[in-house]
């Protein structure tokens, strides 16, 4: 499947080709573009109906450079089709046949800018803040029933999407990019370590936990009968 451009099946099929000689297991391949909707429709209707899958990893994404004001507004609607939508069809896809069958694993694929809105382009940070929101929702309904959930923030990552966004990763602080196999590589010990959020730069995962925590903590403070006394027609404001 493609984040958004269609992949000669020869790409596809030579990296079929490498799966099946380096693990020696089964691998076919299907040809989708995520931003058409139809594609989605395949993609989504295969993973409800194939009870040999049990692992989906919702990866396929696009970035986009500069500042929101002056975005094209097409470039904007491709990206959260993709970013968002499409992961959210194929996540209740994978997670209605996982919940069903009583197993399965899931794993979104979101970013640090998820945490960091300030930065880079504030649509795309949106997109993977809803990717994360969406899976610690998920957690909730699918752990009970026996599916895993797992979403991934990685940091800057020396994949094709900073070309494909217009932008030279070698301008990046060489410190800041990981290489993918190393970024997998975490994700997957993460898995292991049951891990719903997992950062593969963050040294201690405690600073995560407190953070979550701090924000829990918040929840029955969101929603009350009456307005917090700041906002009071007689409080007193000092210069």
């Amino acid at each position: 499947m493609s984040a958004g451009i269609r992949l000669p099946q020869t790409r596809l099929d030579d990296l079929a080709a490498q799966l099946r000689t380096g693990s020696g297991v089964g691998v076919e391949t299907l040809r989708a573009d995520l931003t058409v909707a139809a594609d989605v429709a395949q993609v989504a209707q295969r993973l409800s109906s194939d009870p040999a899958i049990s692992l989906l990893v919702n990866n396929a994404g696009i970035a986009m450079i500069g500042p929101l004001i002056g975005s094209e507004p097409q470039r904007l609607e491709k990206m959260i089709s993709l970013n968002v939508v499409a992961v959210t069809q194929l996540a209740v896809a994978a997670a209605t046949a996982f919940a069903a069958r009583g197993r399965g694993t899931l794993i979104n694929i979101a970013s640090v800018l998820a945490l960091a809105p300030e930065r880079y382009n504030g649509a795309y940070s949106g997109t993977k803040a809803y990717v994360l929101n969406l899976t610690q929702a998920l957690e909730q309904e699918l752990s009970p029933r026996g599916v895993r959930v797992q979403v991934v923030l990685p940091g800057a990552t020396r994949t094709e999407l900073w070309a494909r966004a217009g932008i030279d990763i070698s301008y990046l602080p060489p410190g800041m990019v990981m290489e993918v196999d190393e970024m997998v590589d975490a994700a997957l010990a993460g898995l292991d370590l049951c891990e719903t959020v997992t950062i593969p730069s963050l040294p201690d995962m405690l600073e995560w936990d407190v953070l979550n925590t701090m924000r829990l903590d918040l929840v029955p403070l969101l929603s009350l009968k009456y307005a917090a006394a700041r906002y009071a027609e007689d409080a007193t404001f000092s210069a």
